[in-house]
């Protein structure tokens, strides 16, 4: 069950900013005071005079760092025109700027027995590596994980060092247009890649989590439903 915890704004400070990938910054900051969340959640930003007539915005974002982290991390795609992404991407180290949170029940859910596949795409990898680096996933990992992330082009590959080596997960990247003519990975959409794997996996045995464009989400709700894979209440 989740621990509800209500949301309240903090004030930012950012520790540090950081091109992770040629479209993707990632940005580390301390918040006024510490606030618990579940590895999954997400924080809303405010964004100063975003909206029409001045007034404030605010744009959700996943937290991308474990809970038991003594800083707060987001991997955010800046967007062209986008209020939020455009915000903080001119934020640096020392920068102030509002946050309320946490936010979010889409977390993992401890089932005894029960594989979990992560299915993401771009910047939705951000919650699931929050949930993977988590203490409660460490401590009760479950016999079987797969954690998948699709992208263009293989330099907007995120995590994959950290991800490859983290031997409680079977971690997997697809990249449907490869710009290397000697690229050796899996060519393709992330959802092609799934069906490539069907017998592998226990579907009726597995919870699957899904975090990214709404295609691969649409199609993925698609084949579960084929599969026979139960819809969460």
């Amino acid at each position: 069950m989740i621990q509800k915890t209500k949301p309240k704004e903090f004030q930012c400070e950012v520790r540090h900013f950081q091109y992770i990938t040629p479209t993707v910054f990632e940005i580390d900051f301390m918040t006024s005071e510490p606030f618990p969340f579940v590895a999954g959640q997400f924080i809303s930003i405010v964004i100063p005079g975003g909206a029409a007539g001045g007034r404030d915005l605010r744009r959700a974002y996943s937290i991308a760092s474990e809970p038991e982290s003594n800083s707060i991390k987001l991997c955010v795609k800046l967007v062209e025109g986008g209020p939020g992404t455009n915000y903080l991407n001119k934020l640096r180290p020392g920068d102030k700027f509002r946050g309320v949170a946490p936010y979010g029940d889409f977390v993992y859910k401890t089932m005894g027995g029960r594989a979990a596949c992560f299915l993401s795409t771009g910047t939705g990898i951000a919650p699931f590596r929050s949930i993977i680096r988590s203490r409660a996933f460490r401590e009760s990992p479950p016999p079987k994980a797969w954690c998948l992330l699709g992208v263009r082009e293989e330099d907007e590959l995120l995590y994959e060092d950290e991800m490859s080596a983290n031997k409680l997960i079977q971690w997997q990247t697809t990249v449907s247009r490869p710009q290397n003519p000697d690229w050796k990975g899996f060519k393709g959409r992330i959802t092609d890649y799934v069906r490539s794997m069907e017998s592998a996996i226990p579907w009726a045995e597995t919870d699957f989590y899904l975090c990214g464009n709404g295609a691969m989400i649409d199609e993925m709700k698609a084949l579960f439903q084929s599969k026979g894979v139960a819809k969460e209440a």
